[in-house]
């Protein structure tokens, strides 16, 4: 349970019958109910088009979450919880639909005998941001700006210059302490755990830097496709939707200075310096830092793949890439000179994400080269393993001297197997006020400056050599060509 009092709350989510509510934010919610992290009083108003009387969409509710939920559904818990759960129809272009609401939430705030927090989550395309925060301002559904707040799912724009003048617009209603922009890579335990890795253990601080560190990857790998997200995904491509959050937002919790306190805006500081830092890409070296890729037909765990261009709701000859890597530099002390590769694809050979920071190999070897030594890496990994591992070389047992690379592990699944999910981590987050873990104006607009040349030269360029890996690959050859060039590979 949360050492913080929590306020009355209205939990107002747009987009209650989509599948980001069903599978994540809903399930979220109840599980934060089961460990005593909602506040004592609070409603879940769902808002959707359909016409559901409340008890069907709580019975909807219900059965979604005994399929994605970490903990058992129980007709006791289940009683409790979804008496707090309120279906409201809405349209989200139409006015009278936000005075309705406004006058629900005013009937819900008597319930509690008191203006109750709001918390808007637009889990909704990004198309209707601008809509709805116009909607919300007119009729003022947001008037208390310390006991308001909304949640934003990415991607945040769709480049430097709407993402530019989306801040803009939701400055008009919002102030920046009140908006929450999610990215729930943040909310893993693993990511999380980054901070207190590096600035809690004197072991590893000093070793952090250029001196002692090669390189740095970071992988972000699925299995799946686009799946039921064709229209998005093909407006989207693996650049927009993960490289610019997910992937940047790893590499700043891996590279950032140490922060002087833990105070939100203290971490976001850092943040925004290592974003500044990245070294800009030139127009005319693309190809040389990234890699884009689409994957054609293939076989993953024995079942045969369609190819991007087969998937439905996407062009026969698509040019949105599927697969990205590239390589990065920052310009400052720590970093100078040493690659960051990251890697993101759908339909590759498995699901996997992880960081892998590879330290220099000594200067001069005791060993002879019969010998040889591996170098020393430190493993994060995310999902679906969590847990961080350091490889080093130790010597055999028998009467010889010879060597063999080891592993220490954290497991984390050793130490408690039920780990709260990522939305539980950044809804409770968002609830108490507490902003760490969500983006800035400034960084996210710093984040689209990093990969606006990338983006821009590939919607001007077509990829000629569409599709160019198969599914249940780990990718097309140029991308390990990107890395073997500075003789390393990727792990």
């Amino acid at each position: 349970m949360s050492d913080k009092q929590l306020n009355a709350t209205n939990i107002i989510i747009f987009g209650a019958t989509g599948d980001l509510a069903k599978r994540k934010l809903f399930p979220a919610f109840y599980n934060l109910f089961l460990d005593g992290r909602l506040p004592e009083q609070f409603n879940i108003v769902a808002l959707g088009r359909s016409e559901y009387e409340n008890q069907n969409f709580r019975n909807y509710v219900k059965t979604h979450l005994e399929e994605f939920s970490r903990n058992k559904v129980t007709e006791e818990d289940w009683g409790h919880f979804e008496s707090h759960i309120t279906y409201f129809r809405h349209q989200l272009n139409e006015e009278p639909s936000y005075s309705a609401l406004d006058a629900k939430l005013d009937e819900l705030d008597k319930a509690f005998g008191v203006r109750g927090n709001r918390l808007f989550y637009l889990s909704i395309g990004p198309d209707f941001v601008s809509v709805i925060s116009n909607h919300i301002k007119t009729t003022a559904l947001a008037s208390d700006s310390d006991k308001d707040r909304i949640i934003i799912e990415k991607p945040f724009g769709h480049d430097k210059k709407s993402a530019i003048e989306l801040n803009q617009l939701l400055s008009q209603t919002f102030e920046e302490k009140q908006i929450y922009r999610i990215d729930h890579y943040l909310g893993k335990e693993t990511v999380q755990n980054i901070l207190a890795f590096r600035f809690g253990n004197s072991v590893f601080e000093p070793l952090w830097n250029q001196q002692y560190i090669e390189s740095v990857q970071i992988t972000v790998a699925e299995e799946v496709g686009v799946e039921s997200r064709g229209s998005f995904y093909e407006k989207t491509g693996a650049l927009r939707d993960m490289v610019q959050n997910h992937l940047l937002q790893i590499l700043c919790m891996v590279a950032m200075e140490p922060p002087a306190s833990l105070e939100a805006d203290e971490i976001r500081n850092r943040k925004v310096d290592v974003l500044k830092a990245i070294r800009r890409i030139p127009a005319d070296k693309v190809s040389h830092y990234a890699v884009r890729g689409q994957y054609g037909k293939g076989v993953i765990n024995g079942k045969e793949q369609k190819g991007y261009r087969e998937e439905e709701e996407i062009a026969p000859d698509s040019n949105t890439e599927t697969f990205v890597a590239a390589k990065f530099y920052m310009d400052n002390e720590r970093w100078q000179n040493v690659p960051f590769y990251l890697r993101t694809g759908k339909k590759m050979a498995e699901k996997q994400s992880y960081i892998v920071v590879q330290f220099k190999p000594l200067p001069h070897s005791t060993f002879s080269d019969a010998n040889p030594l591996k170098a020393n890496r430190l493993i994060i990994n995310i999902q679906p393993l969590m847990d961080i591992r350091l490889q080093f070389m130790t010597k055999k047992q028998g009467v010889s001297m010879e060597l063999r690379p080891v592993e220490m592990i954290f497991d984390y699944f050793a130490c408690k197997e039920d780990t709260p999910e990522a939305y539980e981590t950044l809804l409770q987050d968002a609830l108490e006020g507490d902003l760490t873990l969500f983006m800035r104006s400034d960084q996210v607009e710093e984040a689209w400056d990093v990969v606006t040349t990338i983006q821009e030269n590939w919607e001007n360029h077509k990829a000629e050599s569409f599709p160019n890996y198969e599914a249940g690959s780990w990718g097309p050859k140029e991308s390990f060509e990107l890395v073997e060039r500075q003789g390393h590979s990727w792990v």
